[in-house]
């Protein structure tokens, strides 16, 4: 079975510790969790639901909000949340984090 870990009780968001597919993993610390899409490596899952403009709590503190519903189970990333100390962050690309507000006038 796939594990992510929860790095405070506090969070909201587990850590996913390998490629998941829509299937159920074990998060270490809390339980089992039913994934509802992939979530890549390294990257966050959601084990509550968290409304819209709710906080996103990993380490135990907030860390952004969510900018639509997002249910348990979900991949919390760019398309579906904010960083509250980078006003940018929903404007990065989903898939590389490049900025997609800008061009690049010298490439």
């Amino acid at each position: 079975m796939k594990k992510a870990f929860l790095i405070n009780p506090a969070d909201n968001v587990a850590t996913l510790l390998a490629d998941a597919d829509v299937e159920t993993i074990e998060v270490i610390g809390h339980g089992l969790l039913a994934l509802r899409e992939k979530i890549p490596l390294g990257h966050k899952a959601a084990l509550a639901a968290i409304p819209a403009g709710g906080a996103l709590i990993k380490f135990g503190t907030r860390i952004g909000h969510a900018t639509r519903a997002i249910a348990a189970g979900d991949w919390v990333h760019l398309h579906n949340c904010a960083s509250d100390y980078d006003e940018r962050s929903n404007t990065l690309d989903n898939e590389t984090g490049a900025p997609t507000d800008t061009t690049d006038a010298y490439a």
